[in-house]
């Protein structure tokens, strides 16, 4: 269990960002949470090329590109709730399909 924390501890974090998401914050929190969701996801695209998955990486690289912060993409706040309860949802998700991996 220790080892499996360490390793995903991005993607936690990632998760309490985008849930802490659905209440209303400064707009300094949402440029946060684009950093770490855009990282998280990039990192966890690239754990998956690395294990030769031929569908996940390109969900977090997709999760990376609606998420970065260097080119924002805007949409309205209701919108960005639906997708960061998604996000939170795929992060969530791969925390337990990758989990023997990490053992």
């Amino acid at each position: 269990m220790k080892n499996w924390a360490a390793n995903n501890w991005f993607k936690i974090i990632a998760i309490a960002i985008l849930l802490g998401a659905m209440s209303q914050h400064p707009y300094a929190y949402y440029q946060i949470l684009r950093w770490v969701v855009c990282i998280s996801a990039g990192y966890t695209a690239y754990i998956y090329f690395e294990a030769k998955n031929k569908i996940l990486p390109w969900i977090f690289v997709a999760m990376a590109i609606l998420f970065n912060p260097i080119a924002p993409i805007y949409m309205s706040r209701n919108t960005w709730q639906v997708f960061d309860l998604l996000a939170a949802l795929v992060f969530l998700v791969s925390l337990f399909l990758h989990k023997k991996s990490h053992e």
